[in-house]
């Protein structure tokens, strides 16, 4: 019974669909699978320079630099982590702290509403009556909190 033999471009198929799963998972850079996708390119690099490499080593140097790839780029990521052009995308109502909105409902024993551009927002603070403004000082679990201006 002969062996299969595990070449180079076996290891960059798995890449390859490590890479697919990457994508279909939506992951960001530095997610779970882009980094054994890694190892497997370089592992097919190794088998090209080196085809006579068995089965049991090719496994072996795939786990090794696989862990190895994740601690470079943990690492790497700690230090420049990424950066976004919308900070605020998918964080809802971050883009208020700071600013500056009349109450529209009085805030009675801590809780109120707000006017916010057109909708009005649920808020949390000191004691109001309507048409006090206040200044947004945090975001947290659907409303705002917010001490008088």
């Amino acid at each position: 019974m002969e062996f299969f033999q595990i070449n180079y471009w076996h290891w960059w198929m798995l890449a390859v669909a490590l890479l697919i799963l990457e994508f279909l998972a939506l992951g960001t850079f530095g997610s779970f699978f882009l980094w054994p996708a890694i190892a497997a390119i370089a592992m097919g690099f190794l088998v090209l320079l080196v085809p006579m490499l068995s089965l049991e080593y090719q496994v072996l140097i795939l786990a090794i630099i696989s862990i190895v790839s994740v601690v470079v780029g943990r690492l790497y990521l700690g230090k420049h982590p990424l950066l976004n052009d919308q900070p605020f995308l998918n964080k809802r109502g971050t883009e208020l702290i700071g600013r500056i909105y009349p109450v529209n409902q009085a805030i009675v024993n801590g809780t109120g509403r707000v006017l916010v551009d057109d909708g009005s927002w649920r808020a949390e603070g000191p004691d109001c009556p309507v048409g006090t403004l206040v200044k947004v000082i945090s975001v947290g679990n659907a409303s705002l909190q917010v001490k008088p201006f």
